[in-house]
């Protein structure tokens, strides 16, 4: 991703929302959108009007291998016609890993201070709690008004990366500061971005999903797990900069990108893969069977008229055996209950020894097993919170945000 061969490319699978607004600098971005792709970036474009007249959605379409709007209204109704195909803005903006806003005039600058959502850009924008790049390129008396620079003052104490100005000769023929930078300088910006996340170089393990224990070779035990959580889960942490092994049961759910999936089926197979490591994390968000059949029958077992009794074993504690090792990870467990949540969350944190748990009640109509919301009530040694009804990646970004913070204590 560039001439120097030791950096390390941290933008492979990551998801990146281009905003391009209107100036002559957007010449540069077909080349940006180019490189991106190259380090293994899946990149969505969307333009202000302005931008159109300096570079086509034509290009940026070709380049980004996307559809490229700049009308909000226009993308929502392709996203009507087109479900599955197509992204609304308010999907675009919980997509994105990071959107980078290049170039970034002064009148996008001070929409975005003001908070301000009278287009596609900045309504996305606005709708987004993805970290925010901001890439200005203006002429040098724009950029040096008192207007502006308070603008990126605001923007900076609100956690928003500036990237640049670059010095030089402008489109204007004035010389001074007001150049966007250039695509290399950009792609670098990017990369050092998910280089120095939050978990950077942190190994996390997830479990997600059901598992299955065979009765004969074609029936087996299982539960109503999905998976969703768990898969949110590692999608969250990865975008957290950590390292992710996911230890998933049979879902229908597709790898999350930049995640190392390992696939099984029975509880002893899901606890083999964790004890290859645990890592430093462990979040054990798989609804694993609490039994296995003593004997699998080695054929298919015939239909008869009389009763028939199978005879079942535990399961290994797959949470308690984590919990247990001599120098266990920081170790987060699920429970699923019907009732009493708080006395048997409680309890089953103390019996397997560990840091912290989320419980819900499964048998909610809105959330829980094989539902797109969840809600979470949270608890650890010396603390407790609630996560209210939500989207399951909303949910798996608050729990990773508590995570991160007992993680730190230890």
């Amino acid at each position: 991703m560039s001439s120097n061969h030791t950096t390390v490319n941290h933008l492979n699978n990551r998801r990146i929302l281009l905003a391009v607004s209107g100036g002559i600098a957007a010449y540069k971005i077909p080349e940006l959108v180019r490189q991106l792709i190259k380090s293994g970036a899946e990149v969505r474009v969307i333009m202000t009007h302005s931008a159109c007249q300096f570079v086509t959605p034509l290009t940026l379409q070709i380049v980004s291998e996307h559809p490229v709007y700049a009308d909000l209204f226009e993308l929502e109704q392709a996203a009507t016609e087109t479900p599955g195909s197509q992204m609304s803005h308010i999907e675009l903006a919980r997509w994105a890993d990071l959107i980078l806003v290049a170039p970034a005039t002064a009148n996008t600058i001070a929409k975005i201070s003001q908070g301000m959502a009278d287009d596609l850009l900045s309504t996305t924008l606005l709708a987004s709690s993805a970290p925010l790049m901001v890439a200005p390129a203006m002429n040098s008396q724009m950029w040096e008004s008192d207007a502006t620079q308070d603008n990126i003052t605001l923007l900076t104490q609100r956690g928003i990366t500036i990237v640049g100005p670059a010095s030089g000769e402008l489109a204007c023929g004035e010389v001074g500061a007001g150049r966007l930078v250039e695509p290399s300088e950009l792609l670098k910006a990017l990369n050092d971005h998910f280089a120095i996340g939050p978990l950077s170089g942190i190994k996390v393990t997830i479990t997600a999903g059901p598992t299955r224990e065979p009765i004969d070779p074609v029936r087996y035990i299982t539960n109503r797990s999905s998976g969703k959580m768990g898969y949110a889960l590692a999608t969250a942490a990865r975008r957290l900069g950590a390292d992710v092994r996911l230890v998933s049961g049979p879902v229908s759910m597709a790898q999350p990108p930049g995640i190392n999936l390992i696939p099984v089926e029975t509880a002893q197979e899901m606890l083999s893969s964790v004890m290859v490591d645990p890592g430093e994390i462990f979040i054990a968000c798989a609804a694993v069977a609490d039994y296995h059949l003593a004997d699998v029958a080695e054929e298919k077992m015939k239909r008869s008229d009389s009763s028939l009794t199978l005879k079942l074993e535990p399961n290994p504690d797959i949470l308690k055996s984590v919990a247990q090792l001599p120098s266990p990870p920081f170790t987060v467990g699920f429970a699923a209950e019907t009732e009493r949540l708080e006395e048997y969350a409680l309890r089953k944190m103390e019996q397997k020894g560990i840091d912290m748990i989320a419980a819900n009640l499964v048998g909610d109509v809105d959330s829980g097993f094989d539902h797109d919301h969840n809600r979470l009530s949270v608890y650890w040694r010396k603390g407790a919170t609630q996560l209210d009804l939500a989207s399951k990646s909303e949910i798996a970004e608050q729990l990773m945000a508590l995570v991160i913070k007992q993680f730190s204590k230890q």
